[in-house]
């Protein structure tokens, strides 16, 4: 479903990515882990064009994304949904109006139809009895939820989740990997994951891959991962620096 092919970007005077490859296929939950500064995040932005490539080929179900006309990249991102950090949902009205704007905006559906597909959705996540609170009023992890909600309306082929546990305490975390492995993967959605929760990425994923250095360090299920001797990814799973080699330290 997705492919990166010799992918490389350089921002500022910092090369973030360098000939990096990777397939993600259909109905996977992939993980793509590794340090704070590792590109991991500008992967996925990459994905729906919000970031350009210096050199290489994206590709979201066979379609070159780096051409993309503006107008595609619209289209894209309805197929390819992206949940941020922060969950981005307006405060002055209530969640099921959050969730009900992409309906009304892209199925033009008005009124007590829309309100009923947005509850829909919202029953999916795991928060249907939330519809009438304002999203000031809820924590963090509550919020994330609605925002996937509203991101399901759109009836994506793939989400893009940036750092979702980052923020939450450990409830609402496990609240999350649930909801991932659980209702979403039933679906069949692509689930691409950025994350430093290593409990949460050995809880969800299928397969996992590790960024270090602006290169793919690692790539495989999460046993493989447990069962390597790579110091490095040994430091980060373990969260022990004094494992990490000198040379990798320095740099």
């Amino acid at each position: 479903m997705i492919a990166f092919r010799n992918v490389a970007i350089t921002l500022g005077n910092r090369n973030v990515l360098n000939c990096v490859s990777l397939d993600i296929k259909k109905g996977e939950i992939f993980c793509i882990i590794g340090r704070s500064g590792a590109g991991k995040s500008v992967m996925i932005k990459q994905l729906v064009g919000l970031l350009h490539p210096n050199e290489g080929s994206i590709q979201f179900e066979g379609q070159e994304v780096t051409t993309m006309k503006e107008s595609e990249r619209i289209e894209l991102r309805r197929k390819c949904g992206m949940v941020f950090q922060h969950a981005t949902l307006f405060d002055s009205i209530s969640c099921i109006e959050n969730v009900v704007l992409p309906i009304r905006k892209h199925q033009g559906l008005r009124g007590a139809p829309a309100r009923e597909k947005a509850l829909q959705f919202m029953a999916q996540a795991g928060v249907a009895h939330l519809a009438e609170r304002d999203p000031a009023t809820l924590g963090p992890g509550l919020r994330k939820l609605v925002a996937i909600a509203r991101t399901l309306t759109m009836q994506p082929h793939a989400i893009l989740f940036d750092e979702p546990t980052t923020g939450l305490d450990p409830l609402a975390a496990r609240k999350f990997d649930r909801l991932v492995k659980g209702p979403l993967a039933q679906s069949g959605i692509t689930q691409v994951l950025v994350s430093h929760d290593v409990r949460s990425v050995f809880d969800v994923a299928t397969r996992l891959a590790m960024l270090h250095e602006g290169k793919i360090r690692f790539i495989g299920t999460p046993q493989q991962l447990l069962q390597s001797r790579d110091p490095v990814l040994k430091s980060f799973i373990e969260g022990r620096p004094d494992l990490m080699p000198e040379t990798e330290v320095s740099t």
